[in-house]
């Protein structure tokens, strides 16, 4: 074979790998998009007239990271951001490469830039790198060596270091609408690259359903779009129909996009949270009910229960903690079927319940203090006395047994330590149960009033005064009354002197 035919021959070859490679190819892959017009979504950053568009038209792109779910165009718009500022891509994925293939990266993006072009360094899941491996990068994005894009899933505050984030904007790409993935859908049927050739139409409603079933994930969209096609029924002139029914063939759930340890499972669980906080048992359901299909645990939502129980509804309902104690006892004791109903009807209960965080403002606060303040003594009267020295060092002297008093109270009596004698933490809201809570302070603090035997009477002596002049105010006036009788006095509560 001469030098010419061998050419001829190895030009034959690659054309025809070509060609196999398109045809055996995903349809996801076959249908990429490659400029911008052809880009579907996310026109927030890179629609006519946005900054990120306007710089890429003058060929000019700084390094960036895209954070979004699963098919929302990271690795797409890498691409074509690459092919606009007329860069060579180099591309790294964070859970097959390490230092050594950066550090290869980087030698090539020098090699390129002596001469003469760019080079733009595209780190899929670059949140899966460690600090050291993201530190590596740095120079190169300073002295303008690599053009750096990182495509996350994960939250970037959370994931990379302040040095990356400080080098790179952050573009936050969001998951398609229904008309997006409904394009993309049209847009594979119609393509001599997609499925052209198959003359593939959809019954009606089977469009929309398709779309749905995708979950804002165009690669999902389009590898969904390509099996059901293998099924699609054989209609008129050739066509080949996509019905409902061979659309609910791939699978009676969809896979909803969640992951226990990433943004999606605890925006999903902040959801939920917010909703039985803000008494919405509809959302409170439907965001459970996503979390449970999604194979979330039910006992998560459990556990977050039983904090909202005490953080959000406290006091204004003792009974919330029983309630959703008793729905996770159901799930352990009969299994998923019935506990997930059981938690359900624990988080509708949570929700329509009267809401007060008195109490965990009042926890929070008093914890921060003791945290703060010296560990004062424990006063002597509310120490036990078992032997005859404690007995005599004064502990347990001047202890009032509470049984031993009117009412099981010792009214005027104190509990704390000296020095912060007069603090108050909780104050209860005028809300469910913690109406009665209020209404009973109250009384026991009346009683404490009108004590004769307070541990601390200059606490109460303002009060108390002021309490006798209004009463005395109040006497003055009926009696100036005409036909007022001197009737019976309006003293302390009975057992207690003034």
């Amino acid at each position: 074979m001469t030098r010419g035919e061998s050419d001829l021959f190895q030009d034959y070859s690659r054309r025809e790998a070509e060609r196999l490679r398109q045809e055996t190819a995903p349809l996801a892959s076959r249908m990429r998009p490659r400029t911008l017009d052809e880009f579907i979504g996310q026109d927030h950053i890179i629609g006519p007239g946005k900054p990120l568009r306007t710089a890429l038209e003058k060929g000019y792109a700084g390094s960036l990271i895209l954070w979004g779910p699963p098919g929302t165009g990271k690795t797409t718009l890498a691409e074509i951001i690459a092919a606009m500022v007329r860069a060579e891509v180099r591309r790294l994925s964070a859970v097959t490469s390490g230092v050594k293939e950066i550090r290869e990266a980087i030698s090539d993006a020098v090699r390129n830039l002596e001469n003469g072009f760019r080079t733009v360094l595209f780190v899929d899941e670059v949140h899966r790198f460690n600090k050291s491996q993201q530190d590596a990068f740095l120079p190169y994005i300073e002295n303008g060596t690599i053009i750096f894009i990182g495509a996350t899933t994960e939250n970037p505050s959370f994931e990379l270091n302040s040095a990356i984030l400080s080098r790179t904007r952050v573009y936050v790409l969001k998951s398609l609408t229904v008309p997006d993935i409904e394009t993309v859908l049209m847009r594979a049927c119609e393509s001599p690259a997609g499925l052209k050739k198959l003359n593939l139409r959809f019954e009606d409603g089977a469009l929309r359903a398709l779309a749905q079933l995708s979950g804002g994930d165009a690669r999902r969209a389009l590898n969904l779009l390509e099996m059901v096609s293998d099924f699609a029924e054989t209609g008129d002139q050739g066509s080949r129909i996509i019905t409902l029914k061979s659309i609910a063939s791939l699978g009676s759930e969809r896979v909803a996009r969640y992951d226990k340890r990433g943004d999606r499972f605890f925006d999903l669980i902040s959801a939920f949270h917010k909703s039985v906080r803000g008494s919405s048992p509809q959302a409170a359901l439907y965001w459970y009910a996503r979390m449970v299909a999604a194979g979330g645990d039910p006992l998560y939502a459990a556990r977050r229960l039983l904090a909202i129980a005490s953080e959000d509804i406290g006091m204004a309902d003792p009974r919330a903690l029983g309630v959703v104690l008793s729905a996770w006892d159901t799930f352990e004791r009969v299994g998923a079927a019935e506990g997930e109903r059981a938690i359900a009807e624990a988080a509708v209960y949570c929700a329509v319940a009267p809401k007060s965080n008195a109490l965990y403002r009042a926890w929070n606060t008093v914890l921060a203090e003791v945290k703060n303040l010296p560990d004062y003594d424990v006063p002597p009267y509310l120490r036990n006395a078992p032997t005859k020295l404690m007995e005599d060092l004064g502990y347990h002297k001047g202890y009032r047994y509470a049984h031993d008093e009117p009412g099981a109270y010792a009214a005027g009596e104190n509990f704390l330590p000296p020095e912060i004698h007069d603090r108050v933490w909780y104050t209860p809201e005028d809300r469910g149960y913690e109406k009665s809570v209020a209404a009973k302070m109250q009384y026991l603090h009346e009683r404490d009033l009108w004590s004769d035997n307070q541990r601390y009477p200059e606490d109460f002596r303002g009060e108390r005064e002021a309490a006798l002049r209004a009463r005395e105010q109040a006497k003055a006036s009926q009696e100036h009354q005409p036909g007022s009788g001197s009737g019976p006095g309006h003293g302390p509560i009975s057992g207690e002197k003034s």
